[in-house]
């Protein structure tokens, strides 16, 4: 029995969601055709009070879409120095857009309004031109952390007065919404646009999707095309994005109470130097000089658990749907062993 804590993204579909899949009624989206994205797409912008939705492959794809949207070459990008869209998605602030990034230190991956308002720039030519803001929730690097919803209001409202974009990568969204007790709604209320995965939290083999308004998505439709995104008979895997959005989101719960119990037992260890908070599935630990990360990992691994090495002195473990109460237990006594 393989214990896999590398990612939410390893899972497998259910029998459940295998069915809805095979049962899918598809056509080809390329022409607007296929019924299962339709009725994903409209699912999800209606959970979140938004006028449109796009079906894409990755959350990467999604999120520099709204990048592309919101921004003109020149321009500068405002986000945490740990935050998805700088350090995972390839240079593809630059590569695609043509825009600078401003980081900001934030606290386990969340900015403030007044470190947004700091990082501004003036209107001088001689300058990039601030035109978006994008915040992550949860945030991967920060262990999983939930903003506060009182803050994203203060961001809205230092963006409508600055008049910068707004938007969210929301890979791990499902989970800040189960953990803090919030809406989808609040969300769509506040954002002007949110990349949401299906192939993380929610056990989906594939796919995101970016919401929006109308002209919003008219124009991430278009520059999805540009980027090779266009699918064909893709309700296959729509249709479990629909099962997912459905059935999984509520279960959630369990896996942010997995974590804790993992992060509880572990945390005693000598040889835990640190951990970070643990608010929903996600658990980062630092090591003491005593063991490496790759060390630890490849420890674990002959127990038949795996674990990822972030750092050469950081490991992160995420529980997921595919992780049972047993394998909870089997992973809280290997670690004793150690």
């Amino acid at each position: 029995m393989i214990i896999d804590f590398r990612s939410d993204t390893v899972t497998k579909p259910s029998p459940a969601m295998l069915d809805t899949m095979m049962k899918a009624k598809v056509g080809d989206d390329v022409f607007g055709e296929d019924t299962s994205i339709n009725e994903l797409e409209h699912l999800a912008a209606g959970m979140f009070g938004m006028e449109a939705a796009l079906f894409c492959p990755s959350g990467t794809m999604t999120n520099q879409i709204a990048i592309k949207c919101h921004t003109q070459p020149g321009d500068e990008v405002i986000c945490d120095e740990s935050s998805h869209v700088y350090q995972y998605e390839g240079g593809g602030i630059a590569f695609n857009s043509g825009a600078s990034v401003k980081l900001l230190y934030g606290d386990r991956g969340r900015i403030t309004a007044e470190q947004i308002l700091a990082a501004i720039q003036p209107d001088d030519p001689h300058r990039a031109h601030s035109s978006l803001v994008s915040l992550e929730n949860t945030s991967n690097r920060g262990g999983g952390s939930c903003y506060e919803f009182s803050e994203i209001l203060k961001i809205q409202s230092l963006c409508k007065e600055k008049n910068l974009a707004f938007h969210l990568d929301g890979a791990r969204l499902w989970n800040a919404l189960v953990a803090k007790k919030e809406s989808p709604k609040q969300y769509g209320e506040a954002f002007d646009s949110i990349s949401i995965c299906l192939s993380k939290s929610l056990g989906c083999p594939v796919g995101s999707l970016l919401l929006g308004k109308k002209d919003f998505i008219k124009k991430a439709r278009r520059i999805r095309k540009v980027f090779g995104g266009g699918m064909r008979q893709a309700g296959f895997i729509a249709a479990a994005g629909i099962y997912a959005l459905h059935n999984n989101i509520n279960r959630l719960s369990e896996d942010h109470l997995h974590a804790a119990l993992i992060a509880d037992a572990i945390s005693k260890k000598d040889f835990i130097k640190m951990m970070l908070p643990v608010e929903t599935n996600i658990i980062i630990f630092e090591l003491t000089n005593t063991i490496s990360a790759p060390q630890l990992v490849a420890k674990l691994k002959e127990y038949d658990i795996l674990g990822y090495a972030i750092s050469p002195v950081r490991v992160r473990l995420v529980t997921h749907l595919d992780i049972s109460k047993e394998m909870i237990q089997k992973t809280i006594e290997v670690f004793n062993q150690l």
